[in-house]
């Protein structure tokens, strides 16, 4: 194809390409390798031939990413602490696109992970896309008896350990509003009337940074680590709210300085996942807005 008509095609749907990357990743780094890889194989397509442009892009795309995660899979293995998906600041419309939103949220990627890297992609694909079987059967060379099959299993692997029960923003950020009050001022009181008494916090520092080096389980432990913020923080921690992979969440500075952002997980009312990410290598889009789109 001429390089003039591919380039127009490529970045008319690049934010769809770099969320369908993101979905099956995690990782915004990742998924931006995973773009630059898709570009070289598509200027190479002869457009001619194509009858979906739309549709061969996503293609091309899933199956880097499914390279791409199998590689980084083998380097989660060996990650100091808990990983946590790389953060992205959204724009506030994406909370309105209930569905996107919830598939971008740091406690659906987290629920992606448990997935095989074959299972995330038919999951992605067919439940967050809307993409058919005998597309993705050619995306990870199987039947499309193959796709459906795995599509059930992945749907109800899913289904057994996404957020229960309807959460809103409102809900996510009086949450957030407790922990701000529980980090800056050492106040527990909101923070245990909202936490499960389950909860899990997880702190990623990627060995770079001082974080939790392993899951912290049940409120009064959680409440323990987050009492007195300044000295696991090394200053005088501050937050402001931020729409964060579609929901509200926390942006943490100390001294002023980017430190981390904070995501929650809500079931039935309650906050049962707090995710911290410190890791300086994730949180360098969080000076801007990133565009996505299904």
């Amino acid at each position: 194809m001429s390089e003039d008509s591919a380039t127009d095609t490529f970045i008319a749907h690049r934010n769809l390409l770099f969320t369908v990357a993101y979905e099956m990743i995690g990782s915004a780094a990742d998924a931006e390798d995973v773009l630059q890889e898709t570009w070289l194989q598509w200027a190479a397509v002869d457009l001619a031939a194509v009858r979906d442009r739309r549709a061969l892009l996503v293609t091309i795309t899933a199956r880097q990413a499914i390279r791409r995660l199998r590689a980084v899979g083998r380097r989660r293995e060996s990650y100091v602490g808990p990983w946590l998906p790389e953060p992205l600041r959204t724009a506030p419309d994406v909370a309105a696109r209930v569905e996107l939103a919830d598939n971008l949220s740091m406690a659906m990627l987290l629920v992606l992970e448990t997935l095989t890297p074959t299972e995330r992609a038919v999951f992605v694909l067919r439940e967050v896309f809307d993409v058919g079987y005998d597309e993705i059967a050619q995306v990870v060379a199987k039947t499309p008896v193959a796709v459906r099959q795995i599509a059930h299993r992945a749907r109800t692997h899913v289904a057994a350990r996404r957020p229960r029960g309807a959460t809103s923003p409102a809900e996510t950020r009086a949450a957030l509003a407790a922990f701000q009050r529980a980090v800056e001022t050492g106040d527990l009181a909101g923070l245990l009337t909202v936490l499960a008494p389950d909860v899990v916090f997880l702190g990623d520092g990627g060995g770079v940074v001082r974080a939790t080096p392993r899951p912290v389980i049940g409120a009064d432990r959680v409440a323990r680590v987050l009492r007195g913020g300044t000295g696991w923080l090394g200053g005088q921690p501050s937050a402001e709210a931020a729409q964060v992979n579609g929901w509200p969440a926390l942006i943490i500075r100390v001294d002023g300085e980017l430190d981390g952002v904070v995501a929650a997980r809500i079931d039935d009312g309650l906050v049962t996942g707090l995710y911290y990410v410190r890791n300086p290598r994730k949180l360098a889009r969080l000076e801007r807005e990133i565009a996505v789109e299904r």
